[in-house]
């Protein structure tokens, strides 16, 4: 479901904001938020509700590992999207799932159009680090609501 307004977003959002999402902010277009929902070092997967306003999304990047690894994406309010480098873009809507295997260079976000968020779990592996890349070209994006 498209939300539009901040106000219909947060009144669905089961997990709130959470914080301006001020320590990534460079590899965003758009403003997002972060919310931790479980400490790190209490479990072995780091667990994040992220949201996205209207038109926000990540760079390209890649979550490396030698062994094990990658990103799940858990939808949890409005509509979004997410891109394996080299593949079309995947429409996100409340209670899609999305794997990114390790290695694997991707972006995720909201549509122009609809705030959106997903609860993000990194998955455990070995030898793991983020690589955080160039900007998704503006013209791909925009080209996605056509």
């Amino acid at each position: 479901m498209k939300l539009q307004n901040q106000s219909d977003f947060d009144a669905v959002s089961i997990f709130g904001t959470g914080s301006l999402n001020e320590a990534y902010a460079r590899y965003f277009d758009g403003q997002s938020w972060l919310n931790p929902l479980i400490q790190t070092g209490v479990c072995p997967v780091a667990l994040f509700h992220v949201s996205f306003e209207p038109g926000s999304r990540n760079h390209w990047h890649i979550h490396h590992a030698a062994t094990g690894g990658g990103q799940l994406l858990i939808c949890t309010a409005g509509e979004g999207w997410y891109q394996k480098f080299g593949q079309p873009a995947v429409s996100l809507k409340e209670g899609s799932i999305a794997f990114i295997p390790a290695n694997v260079k991707h972006w995720h976000g909201a549509r122009a159009d609809s705030w959106f968020s997903h609860i993000a779990l990194e998955l455990p592996g070995t030898e793991q680090q983020n690589q955080w890349l160039e900007p998704l070209d503006l013209n791909e994006y925009t080209a996605l609501h056509n």
